[in-house]
């Protein structure tokens, strides 16, 4: 019975040793894997991270063979990557440098925004101390008006001045001068006239019909002041004045008459005819009997003032002492005062462009709007000398005398060349 039992502990003992010896053998020749499936995406990331492979003993078996295939595989699998991580570093760089380039070229527009900013304040500067230098009489130029107050301007020559009380803006509107576009701007701002379309107030000035902005009732002007304040209003005039950002538009006053004449009588104009077109014809014609009643009659039987007559009547001491002039052709300082409201802005038709993106920013409007791009007067300087040719010099002396102040006032050079030649 012993012995028995000494042989079954013996066999038992003896399986386990073999079992033993079997596990290491194979696990030494690499032909125990419990994850067979998994070798190979195992083999390739660890190729990846760790070069050198691992040297094991040579067998002739297939399972040996098969683990050197896997492992000469994987430099192989390694190419790819890193030729695709070259290139997704090298997208990454490129992007790097196209957003710095971008950078410097916000920078670089940014320095010459700066710069043209500058350039336009020291002309904006330089258009105010010489309206100041002017009505100051540091230039011996004399024009009525020049050294009364404020207060002393009759209420209907404030009816130029339009105010804004929401943007807190005050603009004196010159006519031929972008004054339609200008008044359309004002109309966005003070919200005073509803699109049919959306029923909501304008909100593009591009938008507002120009033959609506004329309509004197849509702007609150300071000549209004009285029938709505009464005796407060020149009070509140002076208020506004003092906070208030003032600017108008100028131009060069014998280019605005020319610009004038071409719009009111250069073509059928009813009201302009039978108001002023008449009175040249009649005054200085030689039209015998009496006037056609309309204007597209008088066109049509060539009858229509003449520049020169224009010009006669603009000279002539009756045209004032019948009427005021109308404001196409009134002086800018009879219109504006310069010497009385110190405008914080002047702007000139002739650099209409970058004054009116200057001046938007400045009343911090230009996120709500843009100036409109519509049609533009077409009347140029170079054709000043051909308008005035047929006015005889003396005449041309007289209507510069008549107008002088605006181009004094406002750095227009005197026109030597239509003067004496």
């Amino acid at each position: 019975m012993g012995t028995w039992r000494g042989l079954r502990v013996a066999f038992i003992l003896g399986s386990l040793f073999m079992i033993l010896l079997i596990i290491v053998y194979w696990d030494d020749v690499g032909g125990f894997n419990l994850y067979p499936l998994q070798e190979p995406k195992h083999q390739s990331l660890h190729s990846n991270s760790h070069p050198q492979t691992t040297t094991r003993p040579s067998h002739s078996t297939p399972t040996g063979r098969a683990q050197t295939n896997s492992s000469s595989a994987a430099p192989t699998t390694a190419a790819p990557e890193e030729t695709r991580g070259s290139a997704e570093e090298q997208i990454e760089e490129e992007g790097k440098e196209k957003q710095e380039q971008r950078k410097e070229e916000t920078r670089e527009d940014e320095r010459v925004e700066r710069s043209h900013a500058a350039v336009d304040d020291r002309e904006q500067e330089a258009r105010k101390q010489r309206i100041m230098d002017v009505c100051s009489g540091m230039d011996a130029v004399e024009f009525p008006g020049r050294t009364r107050a404020f207060e002393q301007i009759p209420n209907r020559e404030l009816d130029h001045l339009i105010v804004d009380d929401t943007h807190q803006i005050i603009y004196c509107y010159v006519p031929k001068v972008a004054c339609t576009n200008w008044k359309r701007v004002m109309v966005v701002l003070s919200q005073s006239l509803i699109s049919p379309s959306s029923g909501k107030p304008y909100t593009d000035p591009e938008a507002v019909p120009p033959d609506l902005v004329h309509n004197s009732s849509l702007h609150l002007t300071f000549a209004k002041f009285w029938r709505h304040y009464g005796s407060l209003s020149r009070h509140l005039m002076a208020l506004k004045l003092k906070h208030y950002t003032k600017f108008l538009f100028v131009r060069d006053p014998f280019v605005r008459l020319i610009s004038a004449f071409r719009n009111k009588f250069g073509r059928p104009n009813e009201d302009f005819y039978k108001q002023f077109g008449s009175v040249m014809l009649r005054r200085y014609s030689n039209v015998s009997g009496s006037l056609p009643e309309t204007a597209a009659e008088a066109f049509a039987a060539g009858i229509k003032p003449t520049f020169q007559q224009f010009i006669t009547y603009l000279l002539d001491p009756e045209t004032e002492r019948e009427s005021i002039f109308n404001e196409h052709w009134r002086q800018v300082y009879r219109l504006c005062h310069p010497c009385q409201v110190k405008y914080d802005f002047i702007g000139r038709l002739e650099t209409l462009d970058t004054d009116a993106e200057h001046l938007l920013k400045l009343l911090e409007v230009d996120d709500m709007l843009r100036f409109p791009l519509g049609a533009r007067n077409r009347t140029a300087a170079s054709w000043e000398r051909d308008w005035f040719a047929q006015i005889p010099i003396t005449m041309r002396r007289e209507l510069y005398k008549l107008y002088e102040p605006d181009f004094e006032l406002f750095g227009y050079p005197k026109p030597e060349s239509t003067l004496h030649q």
